[in-house]
């Protein structure tokens, strides 16, 4: 088999992995926060009790992200020794500033998180969650600095073969850095605020179901007063969700935006295999739906919108976008591929913006205008219920997303590993038999299934305990 493809599928395999547990790190890190600040502002204990439970679904996450994370880097020496040593210079401020200034921070305040409440004043433990959340965020700006420079290389040059670095804040400050950067964290955000939405609406179905079961029984008024306490747990919970959910998806739209023009800019091969467009136009159309086919250069049964691409990427109607007729055949990213994870994430994305401002609507609206015809039909007819069952079974859709975007960005550099410099193929570790590569691709399979099924009966298990061991402290 092509050492290259093997190549390519275990490194794939193994980020794809990582890259499960940072965006929910990062969102639930700044989730942490909120409920502590408002708990120092309040002096309402629901926000702390509700903070501790995240705390433990938190570290969960974290350690599964440290230790998938670190595969991910011996591989640059293992399968693409030819990439490591070109770009060596490059990437070493920034992977260096990762672990110095992010994930010590981060991992050190955890640690005050988990252990330090009954040991530090209030004020200095809300402050600790303050610096894992900015830990988090931090981290994540340092490992897009080096993968937006293979996006859009810039403040190097080529020295015997090599890539030296010149300009260190043209490097990290690349055309694409902040694009990506506010992109990326806008979903870890969604991504946060539908775990804990899902994860609250399964617990206020929960409650609900065993309040109705309770009064029916007519159970003590110790268990009633706990499922309420929990309730109402719950309950902060999910407006807290929704309020990350809505604020996050409209920021998504906004960067995603931002993001677009910027790869119309520098990566006109990836933009034109996004949307499927084969020929260079001004007021060139915005796809909806089609199927690229790749054969005859075109795509079929296309719905578009005219001329919005061009308004979009230009901010006018006659702007020009180049269409993949006009690259190169082998500078050609896949293009079905990238087609379709870039609609589905944009599917995905419209689709966050929905149910988010739904549940706005359905849980806010309605504390606040408890007479409203159309809210009180809601309930009526158990719109609400529905409307919880579908954010828990929605918890999976932000990952989803992020893979999605993860591999449409990757994809469609192809087939540059350094965008516009170096070739994917060119990268690889020379003589090493695709056979060691199919055998670690085995192994690293049957290991992340067993770390994945770990940290789901992890997070069931804390899950499942809720809120109720520190009633007594509320």
């Amino acid at each position: 088999m092509d050492v290259v493809l093997l190549s390519r599928i275990q490194f794939a395999m193994t980020i794809g992995f990582h890259y499960i547990f940072p965006p929910l790190s990062i969102g639930l890190a700044w989730i942490i926060f909120f409920f502590l600040s408002s708990y120092i502002r309040t002096k309402d204990n629901f926000y702390l009790v509700i903070s501790k439970f995240w705390i433990k679904l938190f570290s969960i996450t974290f350690a599964m992200g440290v230790a998938t994370g670190i595969t991910m880097e011996f591989q640059f020496g293992t399968n693409w020794a030819n990439y490591s040593r070109f770009v060596g210079d490059i990437f070493g401020a920034p992977l260096a500033a990762e672990g110095i200034f992010a994930f010590f921070l981060e991992s050190s305040f955890l640690g005050v998180l988990l252990y330090g409440e009954n040991k530090i004043s209030k004020n200095v433990y809300c402050f600790s969650s303050l610096m894992v959340a900015i830990g988090s965020t931090l981290s994540a700006f340092w490992i897009i600095v080096a993968n937006s420079w293979q996006q859009t290389p810039a403040g190097f040059e080529i020295v015997n073969g090599r890539a030296q670095l010149v300009d260190f804040m043209a490097a990290v400050f690349n055309p694409s850095t902040i694009p990506r950067y506010f992109h990326t964290i806008s979903a870890a955000l969604i991504t946060g605020g539908f775990f804990v939405m899902g994860i609250s609406a399964y617990h206020l179905l929960k409650y609900k179901s065993e309040s109705n079961t309770n009064q029916n029984t007519n159970t003590n008024t110790n268990q009633n007063s706990s499922v309420n306490y929990n309730y109402n747990c719950a309950k902060k919970s999910l407006k807290v969700g929704i309020i990350f959910a809505v604020i996050s998806s409209f920021m998504i739209l906004f960067f995603g935006h931002i993001h677009a023009v910027q790869v119309a800019q520098t990566q006109p091969a990836k933009l034109a295999a996004f949307e499927g467009l084969w020929e260079s136009k001004k007021r060139a159309p915005l796809l909806l739906f089609g199927i690229p086919n790749e054969e005859n250069e075109r795509t079929d049964f296309e719905i578009s919108i005219p001329g919005l691409l061009s308004l979009l990427v230009g901010n006018d109607l006659e702007t020009k976008v180049t269409g993949l007729k006009d690259i190169a055949l082998d500078e050609r990213p896949p293009v079905k591929i990238s087609f379709f994870t870039f609609h589905l994430m944009v599917g995905l994305g419209f689709y966050f913006i929905s149910i988010s401002l739904i549940s706005f609507y359905i849980f806010y609206f309605r504390e606040e205008n408890k007479s409203n015809f159309l809210v009180n039909f809601f309930v009526e007819k158990g719109v609400d219920n529905l409307i919880l069952k579908i954010l828990f079974f929605s918890i999976p859709l932000p990952f989803i997303a992020n893979e999605l975007g993860w591999m449409s960005a990757e994809i469609g550099r192809q087939p540059w590993i350094v965008y516009g410099i170096l070739k994917t193929s060119k990268g690889i570790s020379e003589n090493i038999p695709s056979s060691h590569i199919i055998f670690s691709i085995i192994l690293f399979a049957i290991i992340y299934l067993l770390i994945f099924v770990l940290w789901i009966f992890l997070l069931k298990q804390k899950i499942h305990n809720s809120y109720e061991s520190r009633n007594e402290k509320a």
